[in-house]
């Protein structure tokens, strides 16, 4: 939870995020340990910026996903063949080094009756995304929101992205992207449904 107590400075009195002392000294002593001076006058507001940009990257902590689905439409003239929305980019960050993950997914569907609003698919995804992630456990709970509360024929999901952590640390092999997928319903018992929507999804 954002603290909002304390007294206010410039930027708290223009409606941003109040951040304690505390985080700011975190943040400096993690300047100071990669060998930076955090007095230096261009490092001065780095400590806020860097917590509040960390606020916005993990608002997804304060939501529920879930609730994106909670208005559905039953009027689909009749509609029975896949729903999808492809090349939805998000940004996350990985749970191991914090550094960012950026990519994109492909999000299908076999309705039962039922559809939502497009855009409601993405807002799954980002709310999930703006989390410390693994990309694996990404794309199984956006795959599980949607057919838990949809309650599709099938569901499909498919995120392609590249990690921070191998591009610019450790092995820094850029260029490098990994795929994984999830299946459930009939895209996960039926092969020629599986295929259908890899195909449509261009895999």
């Amino acid at each position: 939870m954002v603290e909002t107590t304390g007294s206010l400075d410039d930027d708290d009195a223009r409606g941003k995020a109040h951040v304690p002392e505390e985080v700011e000294d975190a943040v400096r002593t993690i300047l100071k340990w990669a060998g930076e001076d955090p007095e230096r006058e261009g490092l001065l507001d780095t400590p806020k910026r860097v917590a509040r940009a960390w606020l916005e990257y993990c608002e997804g902590y304060r939501e529920d996903p879930s609730v994106h689905l909670s208005r559905v439409f039953h009027e689909v003239g009749g509609y029975d063949e896949i729903v999808l929305l492809k090349d939805i980019p998000f940004h996350s960050h990985c749970e191991h080094h914090m550094a960012p993950i950026t990519g994109k997914a492909a999000i299908a569907y076999l309705p039962d009756k039922k559809v939502v609003g497009i855009s409601k698919l993405a807002r799954v995804l980002h709310g999930y995304a703006r989390r410390l992630q693994i990309q694996e456990r990404l794309t199984a709970e956006v795959a599980q929101c949607i057919w838990q509360h949809l309650q599709p024929q099938g569901v499909a999901v498919v995120i392609e992205a590249r990690h921070g952590c191998m591009t610019g640390r450790g092995v820094r092999t850029p260029g490098v992207g990994m795929i994984t997928s999830r299946m459930l319903g009939c895209f996960l018992n039926d092969d020629r449904s599986r295929k259908e929507v890899l195909s449509l999804m261009g895999y």
